[in-house]
């Protein structure tokens, strides 16, 4: 049975390489992809691009998923970030061991859910990504990517490592 990635987006400008690279090299290494947000239906990037979200974070059963990547971009700031929602499915995700990853501005998510305390990560360097990350005592790296836990845990700090970070993803999966 293949494995399945739950990909969380904003509703309007996610980051559309932060989606679009890591999934396409999910699904070349056999894995399916779905696409849930705060609302279903169309979604629009940063860049233009639109994806459909088909599943509400409220929907998500997090056993039917191997793995969280949650995507970044101007709107994760808006509608990621302190949604009480994705904290319990990022929550969920980590209690069971699976692989959760955060790109870009989205590892606040991370942050805010409570499973980088006391932690190294990376995240988009703008003064509220380090402010949420020293409120919530992580450890900023400054790094392109982090990787913790085993491999189980990644941040990626901006869409010009989407491609490592899609490829950490598939690493991780690889040794479930």
């Amino acid at each position: 049975m293949s494995k399945t990635v739950l990909a969380v987006i904003a509703p309007e400008r996610y980051r559309d390489e932060e989606l679009t690279i890591p999934q396409t090299l999910l699904t070349q290494a056999g894995y399916s992809v779905t696409i849930a947000s705060t609302q279903v239906g169309t979604c629009t990037g940063m860049l233009g691009g639109t994806v459909v979200a088909t599943h509400l974070l409220e929907e998500i059963d997090p056993k039917t998923f191997d793995a969280l990547m949650v995507v970044g971009g101007y709107g994760a700031v808006e509608f990621l970030w302190h949604n009480t929602t994705l904290h319990q499915l990022v929550t969920e995700f980590h209690h069971t061991g699976k692989v959760i990853g955060a790109i870009c501005v989205s590892p606040v998510v991370l942050a805010n859910a409570g499973i980088l305390t006391n932690k190294h990560a990376t995240v988009f360097e703008m003064t509220e990504s380090l402010q949420a990350f020293e409120a919530n005592n992580v450890t900023y790296t400054g790094d392109a990517i982090t990787i913790i836990e085993g491999g189980k845990l990644i941040t990626a700090q901006s869409p010009d490592v989407a491609t490592a970070f899609g490829e950490a993803l598939v690493t991780a999966l690889n040794t479930l």
